[in-house]
């Protein structure tokens, strides 16, 4: 999309689109349309409808977003314009906000009307009258202070959402190991961070022997992806893990239902890969390294199996009691390298790790574990800002015997119906070399879901704007 700065409404013949509040919904309406009113009982401003007319042959789309409309609602009702209404878009619009709407509402607007434009049909044929909405000029009036720098910004946010619903939406015939590594590498080139690759030979050699158990089973080659995005203005270091697994039929211990959506296990990974791209592309003043180990869980003669003892690259042995829990195995040694090789002042990971997590939270936000008050109440904050919300769930001691093995120094699963979640976060704190910053993020419920905008279930880059504040409201 083109976006581009407009001082009235009048100057364009597009689809003239004007957000309004249920507040001042009839001064909203009078103001934009020249004295023109719309009977209350048909619109008023109420969240989530909407309301077509004409005016001079001109075609007027009314957004109601109700009293005191936050990020998430705003984005949602915008991505609905082009997501619903293609047939009112031609070759251009015009977007009229009022004074009411601040800088962080008119950035979600235009944030949420280019994902709109996004859709899950790769391999659809085309059809000749289909719609290319990647052209199509956009005009904003504002009296929002730097709207230039604000429509920049907002391109490379959507950018980098986008970038998170395809990196969970393609099949895994598709997003393979490589085909993270490759993403990193040409993302890395396009907006200025270093991305290393370890192979499995490299791996080996660097003792990441969890990730490597997880890879066995498969024909596609696991890859250890790590990026590393340095700011000379950075004031303090983060250091993010997602969990990368490209496909996961359980390995031995197999799934037994819901396998069909399991190309989703990387959503861990793929918000940690948009939003590395994200700070890049904003150039924010830290410095980040980035880690996603990227691998298959699958089956066949070298797949690794329930008993074995396998060792990690934190020195610890683990007993595989499930070999479907093998996204903590990976995460495991994803922390553990990257506490042991950079000085990072918070560390964080992300996960579709357990169905606990859904059972106590449903599909409305992400589980939060962490050895920190403060990075926990920073996230949290953050959550509900970004409309990305995360809730703490306890990380008690009295948890972490649960995970005790007979035969090894920790097993991968306690092998029981309770607190799942909870434990799978002790394990993963066994990794972590006693950093004082540590978070973990089980976003199982929220990385991937039903929504609106598409017939089956569909990623939602749950993390890339909760990173993004997350981040912003510390600097």
């Amino acid at each position: 999309m083109q976006f581009k700065t407009q001082t009235e409404a009048g100057e364009n013949t597009g689809l003239l689109i004007i957000p309004v509040l249920s507040s001042n919904s009839e001064e909203i309406i009078k103001s934009k349309l020249g004295g023109f009113s719309v009977n209350s009982a048909l619109f008023s401003g109420k969240k989530d409808s909407s309301y077509h007319l004409e005016i001079d042959g001109r075609l007027i789309l009314l957004i109601g977003l109700g009293e005191k409309p936050d990020i998430s609602s705003i984005e949602k009702s915008f991505r609905r314009v082009l997501s619903k209404n293609k047939d009112l878009v031609e070759k251009s619009v015009a977007i009229d906000f009022s004074d009411d709407f601040s800088a962080e509402l008119v950035e979600s607007a235009l944030v949420g009307l280019q994902l709109g434009a996004y859709s899950i049909g790769f391999f659809k044929q085309k059809k000749a009258d289909q719609k290319d909405l990647e052209d199509l000029e956009v005009n904003v009036i504002s009296t929002t202070p730097d709207l230039p720098k604000m429509l920049v910004r907002a391109s490379k946010i959507a950018a980098a959402k986008i970038e998170g619903f395809k990196l969970v939406d393609l099949p895994p015939n598709v997003i393979t190991p490589e085909y993270l590594a490759d993403w990193a590498t040409k993302q890395g080139a396009a907006h200025g961070f270093d991305v290393t690759v370890f192979d499995q030979e490299k791996a080996k050699a660097e003792g990441l022997d969890a990730f490597l158990a997880v890879a066995r089973g498969s024909a596609k080659a696991p890859k250890f992806i790590i990026m590393e995005y340095r700011s000379p203005d950075a004031k303090s270091h983060l250091g993010l893990v997602g969990k990368g697994v490209t496909f996961d039929t359980g390995g031995l211990n197999i799934k037994t239902q819901g396998m069909v959506y399991m190309k989703s296990d990387m959503g861990g990974a793929a918000a940690v890969l948009a939003a590395t791209q994200l700070i890049a592309s904003l150039k924010l003043p830290i410095n980040l390294t980035a880690i996603v180990p990227a691998v298959e869980n699958s089956v066949d003669k070298d797949a690794y199996l329930p008993s074995e003892v396998i060792g990690s690259h934190a020195g610890l042995s683990i007993e595989v009691i499930d070999t479907d829990a093998e996204g903590r195995l990976i995460l495991a040694d994803g922390l553990s390298y990257l506490v042991k090789n950079y000085q990072v002042d918070q560390l964080i990971d992300l996960a579709t790790l357990t169905g606990s997590s859904v059972g106590t939270f449903g599909y409305e936000c992400g589980a939060l574990f962490s050895n920190s008050d403060a990075i926990s109440d920073a996230l949290r904050a953050a959550g509900m800002q970004s409309g990305e919300k995360v809730w703490p769930l306890p990380m008690w001691e009295s948890y972490r015997s649960e995970m005790d093995s007979e035969i090894a120094d920790i097993k991968n699963y306690h092998g029981k119906p309770i607190a799942g979640a909870i434990t799978a976060a002790k394990f993963l704190e066994a990794f972590i070399h006693e950093h004082p910053s540590w978070a973990h993020l089980d976003i199982a419920g929220v990385a991937f879901g039903d929504s609106e905008f598409c017939k089956m279930k569909s990623g939602t880059a749950f993390g890339v704007q909760l990173l993004l504040k997350f981040i912003e409201n510390q600097l």
